[in-house]
């Protein structure tokens, strides 16, 4: 009979430790976020073109050897930089010639005029006849314009030998060389590099009427100076440099229905590169104070979007209007009035009503 009542005790308290056990297994452990306001500004975003302010082609001006090619690719070089050399002993006789033409003419025109001033003093004793004079001024006019055409062809010649050092018009970063060293190069060889400029940068984007529409109606200004421009990459960070809008085209595309904007960017450490694609968010007006949570909190259903809350340590529902995205996270405009524990990890093993237990997670590093 004790030996019963032992076995039912030992029974009775393997049960009741069962129980304990279930029913601490019965907890979900889940990671939440303080759902908290943020300043939001009210924003517009388009998809833009990153393009270079200043872009120049180099082109040889003259047909010559090419002597050396003076740039490493991708540098970031200065106006006036040397970039080819085109050999330039052919350069150099036409220059010489032309002086020597020059000086002769020059010369030719010294005697001219002394002729004509002979004349001139014997026309008066009527020594020689007009007729005469009339000759020695039609040949000194004539040697004057000989010095006019050895004078242009001095300049041209001296210009053309200018020619064979080909130096970087602008400051910027020099490309690819399309044609190296020993190559007989000239204006039809086309484009032997190209120059594009780094700071600032334009970034162009196309802005749908519709969107301009929004604006007014929304009784914001569509002033354009008192909108600040912000890039995102593709990655979702921002880029650190903030734009001002320095150009609205005068017309609208009839095939898109959209207007070219052009923002200017500062880019002092190359953040951002010629023909890059970025998202260009428009902030405009006073930011406001508004709930931001994760993206990986939502859940959708066929009634909307929810959320998971901890509630006196169970788990609650809370449907929630969102309002766009705020870098990483989302804005939730009603649904949650702040301060909620929002759950963001372990809502796959949960249900509304269980009992969870939550641990309070850092928050992400939001990039706008």
């Amino acid at each position: 009979m004790r030996l019963t009542v032992g076995v039912l005790a030992i029974f009775c308290c393997l049960g009741v430790s069962a129980r304990a056990q279930q029913g601490q297994s019965s907890t979900v452990p889940v990671g939440t976020i303080l759902a908290d306001r943020a300043p939001i500004a009210k924003t517009l975003e388009f998809v833009g073109r990153v393009e270079a302010v200043n872009r120049v082609q180099i082109v040889a001006r003259v047909t010559g050897y090419l002597e050396a090619v003076l740039f490493k690719e991708g540098d970031l070089i200065k106006e006036g930089t040397p970039l080819y050399r085109i050999e330039k002993g052919l350069f150099k006789a036409a220059f010489e010639e032309a002086d020597g033409a020059l000086k002769r003419t020059k010369a030719e025109r010294i005697y001219t005029a002394a002729q004509l001033q002979r004349m001139e003093n014997l026309v008066v004793t009527k020594a020689v006849s007009v007729s005469e004079r009339d000759q020695a001024l039609a040949a000194d006019q004539k040697a004057e314009g000989a010095i006019m055409v050895a004078e242009a062809s001095l300049e041209t010649a001296k210009i053309n030998l200018g020619y064979t050092d080909i130096v970087t018009p602008i400051t910027g970063k020099v490309g690819q060389t399309n044609i190296t060293r020993g190559n007989v190069v000239g204006p039809a060889t086309g484009t032997l590099t190209t120059i594009v400029s780094q700071d600032p940068m334009y970034v162009t984007f196309p802005v749908s009427q519709r969107e301009f529409l929004r604006m007014q109606q929304a009784g914001r200004d569509p002033d354009v100076q008192n909108i600040k421009v912000r890039l995102r990459y593709s990655d979702g960070t921002f880029y650190d440099q903030l734009g001002i809008i320095n150009f609205v085209n005068v017309s609208v595309d009839r095939g898109t229905d959209t207007v070219t904007v052009r923002a200017s960017v500062p880019n002092p450490k190359s953040g951002i590169i010629d023909g890059q694609l970025m998202r260009v968010v428009l902030e405009a007006g006073e930011s406001e104070q508004k709930i931001v949570i994760p993206q990986s909190a939502l859940i959708a259903d066929q009634q909307g979007v929810y959320v998971f809350v901890v509630e006196d340590g169970k788990a609650a529902v809370k449907r929630i209007k969102t309002g766009g995205a705020s870098g990483t996270g989302i804005v939730v405009d009603t649904g949650l009035s702040g301060g909620e524990q929002v759950i963001v990890e372990g809502m796959q093993s949960i249900r509304p009503g269980m009992p969870v237990r939550a641990t309070p997670l850092p928050p992400a590093p939001n990039p706008s």
